[in-house]
């Protein structure tokens, strides 16, 4: 048998410290840390940020900043402001990772898996042909081959490279 050696992985299976109380939706963006909380970009509205337990690298969200659990409140405005940034998203995406497909959508309520029912968030869960293997199922073990800050990092890079395309 082989080893599969992702050390950096142990902050996320057991981390030195208490996940702070509240709505991370809510005390990130408030912070104004966002290369800590891996916040990719700011609109007025609503904001993108990598998932920190992704399905696949690049798993991000988009949430609104106000604190909303259900998509049919949220206002038309900031629904299509959220809307603008997954197009954003997934043009950064492609340019940064070259995905195949895309897994997207809202996990609306507790029983649906939204692990912050309070505070509705847009997944986009970028995709490759083979990204699919054994070890959640044998050991309950997701490996994701890139570390999380260097794709916040070059989906910073490529977020800003098709702004300034798109205002050529």
């Amino acid at each position: 048998m082989k080893n599969l050696w992702a050390p950096w992985r142990m902050a996320f299976i057991h981390p030195k410290t208490e996940p702070k109380p509240g709505c991370i939706f809510c005390t990130q963006p408030a912070e104004n840390r966002d290369e800590e909380y891996h916040i990719l970009y700011r609109g007025e509205r609503c904001f993108m940020m990598l998932n920190l337990y992704p399905y696949s690298n690049g798993h991000l969200m988009i949430a609104p900043y106000q604190h909303i659990g259900e998509l049919e409140k949220l206002d038309p405005e900031t629904l299509a402001e959220m809307m603008a940034q997954a197009q954003l998203a997934l043009k950064a995406l492609r340019q940064a990772m070259n995905p195949e497909g895309f897994n997207m959508g809202f996990n609306q309520g507790k029983v649906a898996g939204a692990g912050f029912a309070e505070h509705i968030h847009f997944h986009i869960v970028p995709r490759w042909n083979g990204d699919t293997n054994f070890m959640p199922v044998l050991a309950d073990i997701k490996v994701m081959p890139e570390h999380l800050d260097n794709v916040y990092h070059q989906l910073k890079e490529a977020i800003a490279q098709v702004q300034q395309d798109e205002v050529r």
